[in-house]
C-alpha cells in the first residue's frame, strides 16, 4: 500500500503561511522554515502590542487633559478628583478629545468640576 502524504492540506497549510510573510525580506517570505518563524513572531507582537495600544492611548489622553487642565490653574488630578467629587462622569477618552479640539467646552467642564 502506497504511503500516504496528504499533499493537499500540507500545501495548502505551508501556502497559507507563505501568504502571510508576504511583504517580509528575503528568506523571510521565500522559505518555508524561516518564513513560519518570521510570522508567528510577527502574530506575537501582534497580539502583545493591541494591548499595549490601549494603555498608549490612555496616557496620550492623560497627557492632553493634564495640559489643558494647567491651563486653568489646576493639575490633572484634581480635576478628575474634582469631576468624581462633584458627580461628574465623563471617560478620559471624551475629556481629552474636548482638551485638544474643543478647549472652551472643557475649560467649562473644568470650571464647573472646581467651583
Amino acid at each position: 500500500m502506497p504511503r500516504a502524504k496528504n499533499k493537499v492540506a500540507s500545501h495548502k497549510r505551508r501556502k497559507r503561511i507563505l501568504d502571510q510573510a508576504k511583504g517580509y525580506v528575503g528568506a523571510r517570505s521565500k522559505v518555508y522554515t524561516t518564513a513560519k518563524n518570521a510570522v508567528e513572531k510577527g502574530l506575537t507582537h501582534a497580539y502583545k502590542d493591541r494591548k499595549q495600544k490601549k494603555r498608549v492611548y490612555r496616557n496620550l489622553w492623560i497627557t492632553r487633559i493634564n495640559a489643558a487642565a494647567r491651563m486653568n490653574g489646576t493639575s490633572y488630578s484634581k480635576l478628575i478628583g474634582a469631576l468624581h467629587t462633584k458627580g461628574i462622569d465623563i471617560n478620559r477618552k471624551t475629556l481629552a478629545d474636548l482638551a485638544y479640539n474643543n478647549i472652551e467646552a472643557f475649560n467649562e467642564i473644568a470650571k464647573a468640576a472646581t467651583n
